[in-house]
């Protein structure tokens, strides 16, 4: 299966999250460190779903970068 994932940087480290399967969350110190968690966090949140009977929900999700030209002022 394939998770979009969102990355949050902040000045100390930075954040993953899955928008289909909330709850799952990661952090690492840097990007890659962040995404390598969430591969792990993806993993451990779908074998606890099946554990407990629960639908492991279908990735649905996309995400898409867009330029935005800034207006002069």
């Amino acid at each position: 299966m394939r998770y979009t994932i969102v990355i949050e940087g902040s000045p100390r480290n930075y954040a993953a999250y899955v928008p289909d399967l909330p709850g799952c969350v990661a952090t690492g110190a840097s990007e890659a460190e962040a995404v390598r968690e969430i591969r792990e966090a993806i993993r451990f949140h779908i074998e606890s779903l099946r554990e407990h009977h629960e639908p492991v929900p279908e990735p649905r999700c996309t995400a898409t970068v867009v330029d935005v030209v800034a207006l002069a002022g």
